[in-house]
């Protein structure tokens, strides 16, 4: 018998091939890292453009150009030209077959090497930086691949290979994608975020740095499924076991009325010496936490369920929450703690060009970890959704974009850390067989307040992103009475070179 893995892997092509007619052109997937997003966002925030897949990144290029050209009506605002110009940029060639090479050099400069510049991480220097990418679309098929040299990996603490200490590379984007009328199935790796535009979601974000997996969208923008299912890095047991370790996420988006869309979701790590991707946990359409949690027969996993709600309340007013459970007690309320997690976010128009958001999220103490680490929602000791637990974080944002294709951020924000972190271990009961341990904010609480400004656009042909702030921080570290003030940024500059033909 095959893997199962390798089973659903032909099922999913098979799945394609009969769709026969309903195949359609396929179109690449903007990367979560395009310096040109952000302004494509700050437009969707206004509500001047339609979001094509809300709570949902990435989308493809042919996504943004349909949502562009939907709202190019207006060419003479500051909106309409900034519409203008990005469906003119994401613009794909409309040949069956094509290939495209993109080759990218420039540098970063950063005072810390963890990309959550809200928690302190790694030397500050500056590096070189470059990446090719090679894609090519045959039909309804493809295929797309970029290798990265990133020196400034190189202690970052939440990047896998710390063994790495001169040179080192990484693969950003590397994917088959069929595509047709009604879906399409990727199999490979690309950044991903599921929730609230503006944070790290709390399903599977972008924040690790690799998730190769295979993923199936089918569905309308009425309608819509999506699923992943992917190795993790597998770990060892107190008996020396090899265990190996698998995510899947389920994800079903039903548009209630005209503004208003509900998704329900299910997280899934399953962990054990000798398991598979087994079938009742990857098949997409089976809700994990009712067929096996609770159901006929409990499997061993560790499932987070949640809800995302995107509320449009009208042309200029958007709001957005994601809730995650994990455990909530009923019964036995002094015998463990309740685990969960949360973000609401609102966006608008701000005037005739800004736009403006406020972001809230919390995790609680024990968030993404369970008396089983292996089934903790890590893979390599990084989160795969959050990387953080036991915090809160309150951020309100303006998004001004300006004459030379460039979008400012200034942003006002406050953190609060506790002391729990995701790969602590597990608390113990006491002799009494109780839990004693908050479900929220572990130890002296550190307060991080601080005054930003973000930058991300194309000026003169260099794409150009960064972050910095000024942060006044409180029992700096969980440090009780230390209080230190600390400016921290990061940029990246890249020069880019293109070249783009027809197959026969």
């Amino acid at each position: 018998m095959l893997p199962t893995r390798h089973a659903l892997v032909a099922a999913s092509l098979i799945l394609t091939g009969a769709a026969g007619p309903a195949l359609a052109q396929a179109s690449l997937y903007i990367p979560l890292d395009d310096a040109r997003l952000p302004l494509l966002e700050h437009l969707i925030a206004r509500g001047d453009v339609a979001d094509p897949t809300p709570m949902v990144r990435p989308f493809r290029l042919a996504d943004a150009v349909r949502v562009l050209a939907a709202a190019d009506t207006a060419p003479e605002t500051s909106s309409g030209r900034l519409i203008r110009e990005l469906r003119t940029g994401f613009t794909e060639d409309t040949a069956r077959a094509r290939w495209q090479v993109h080759a990218r050099v420039g540098a970063d400069a950063y005072t810390q090497k963890r990309k959550d510049l809200l928690h302190q991480g790694g030397e500050g220097t500056a590096n070189p930086y470059a990446d090719v990418a090679l894609r090519a679309v045959f039909g309804p098929a493809v295929l797309a691949t970029r290798a990265a040299l990133e020196p400034r990996l190189i202690g970052d603490p939440d990047w896998p290979n710390q063994a790495q200490d001169n040179l080192t590379g990484r693969l950003p984007e590397g994917y088959l994608s069929l595509q047709f009328k009604y879906g399409n199935v990727t199999y490979g790796q690309l950044e991903r975020n599921w929730g609230p535009v503006g944070y790290w979601a709390i399903p599977i974000s972008n924040y690790s740095y690799q998730r190769q997996g295979l993923a199936l969208t089918l569905g309308t923008e009425d309608l819509r499924l999506d699923a992943i299912a992917s190795d993790l890095q597998s770990e060892s047991d107190s008996l020396g076991q090899t265990i190996n370790r698998y995510l899947i996420v389920h994800r079903l988006d039903a548009r209630l009325s005209r503004g208003l869309r509900l998704a329900l979701w299910e997280s899934i790590i399953i962990a054990g010496p000798g398991r598979i991707l087994e079938t009742p946990f990857a098949n997409p359409v089976s809700p994990t936490v009712i067929a096996n949690t609770f159901g006929i027969q409990d499997l061993k996993s560790n499932v987070i369920i949640g809800a995302d709600v995107h509320l449009r309340l009208n042309r200029r007013t958007t709001l957005q929450a994601q809730l995650a459970l994990d455990d909530f007690l009923f019964n036995t309320r002094d015998q463990g703690r309740d685990r969960w997690a949360l973000t609401v976010t609102g966006s608008g128009s701000l005037g005739r060009a800004l736009g403006w958001r406020a972001l809230y999220t919390q995790a609680s103490s024990l968030a993404f970890r369970t008396s089983i680490p292996e089934e903790n929602f890590v893979d390599a000791g990084i989160g795969i959704g959050r990387n953080f637990s036991d915090m809160d974080l309150l951020s309100v944002s303006a998004t001004i974009p300006s004459r030379w294709g460039v979008l400012f951020t200034p942003d006002v924000t406050i953190q609060r850390q506790g002391e729990g972190r995701i790969t602590d271990p597990y608390p113990t009961k006491n002799g009494n067989g109780v839990l004693v341990y908050p479900a929220w904010f572990v130890g002296t609480v550190e307060r991080t307040y601080r005054l930003g400004l973000g930058v991300s656009g194309r000026f003169f042909g260099l794409d150009v992103t960064g972050s910095g702030g000024f942060h006044h921080v409180v029992n700096d570290a969980n440090r009780p009475g230390v209080s230190t003030d600390r400016f921290v940024g990061t940029v990246r500059v890249i020069a880019s070179w293109q070249r783009s033909g027809r197959l026969e």
